[in-house]
């Protein structure tokens, strides 16, 4: 059995845990609830908190409440994904930047969301608004291994409007996404996810009509990245990350695997 208190020691053997920036902890001080009630199905590909600097660099995801049915993640290895680039393209991502944020149009990704839950969700989520410019191919810290950071939170490429930005986006989102770079875990009540938030991708595939899905997560704090050209990741706005209203603010200061490593109940 893992509760509140042992998710964030777990958590801190592997760093320091840090609070999001914006979503307060519903039982502790760095835990995230994930609630399907509450506007919260990540059903879109994306990298945890990478519209601030030093995004997370580990996410530790625990499953609370299951449906019936469905509710299974996938994960997409963004290593892999850009090293299978074919070179010209590879070439052309190396020297683009993104600009990443939390405020986006949250009713276009979910449609057939409860408006009113949508808006609550969106309040809290982006009641500060944050813009944070990274490079589309970020040097892995400890690998040195080069992965595309991309996901849904990225609104522009840096330079470009419209079609030609969102045309360049799709093109390397596709590749991020190919069956062939992802794995799928089916959730039992207890189950643990482990990842490098640096090198993946992840999806919450929304495929559980409206049964509950309840999971908690915790981050461990990363490193503002470094592009192939050396430069580093820059805060668009605000000024600076304000502390969160529990721990400390993702991204506020500091610094994998291929696939998650995920340890179902029946083993702890």
């Amino acid at each position: 059995h893992l509760d509140t208190a042992s998710h964030e020691a777990f958590g801190r053997l592997l760093g320091t845990p840090v609070a999001h920036p914006t979503v307060p902890s519903a039982d502790g001080r760095y835990s995230f609830p994930i609630n399907s009630d509450y506007g919260g199905r990540a059903n879109q590909w994306h990298s945890d908190v990478t519209f601030v600097p030093a995004y997370p660099a580990f996410s530790i995801l625990h499953a609370r409440t299951i449906p019936p049915y469905g509710g299974n993640t996938l994960w997409a290895n963004t290593a892999t994904a850009y090293a299978n680039l074919p070179a010209p393209l590879q070439e052309l991502a190396a020297g683009l930047r993104a600009v990443h944020s939390n405020d986006y149009d949250y009713a276009a990704l979910r449609p057939d969301a409860i408006p009113e839950q949508l808006q609550r969700f969106r309040d809290v989520f982006a009641k500060i608004k944050f813009e944070t410019e990274h490079p589309v191919v970020r040097v892995h810290p400890e690998t040195g291994e080069r992965t595309l950071l991309l996901g849904n939170f990225v609104q522009k490429i840096s330079g470009l409007t419209g079609r030609d930005s969102r045309d360049l986006l799709d093109l390397f989102q596709r590749h991020i996404e190919r069956p062939e770079n992802t794995v799928r875990w089916q959730w039992r009540v207890g189950d643990v996810a482990l990842w490098d938030n640096r090198a993946t991708q992840h999806y919450g595939v929304d495929d559980s009509d409206a049964h509950e899905r309840k999971l908690a997560r915790v981050t461990i704090d990363g490193d503002v990245p470094v592009g192939i050209d050396g430069r580093t990741s820059t805060l668009l706005s605000p000024d600076s990350v304000p502390e969160p209203e529990h721990g400390i603010a993702s991204g506020a200061s500091t610094s994998g695997t291929d696939a998650p490593t995920v340890v179902p109940a029946a083993a702890g």
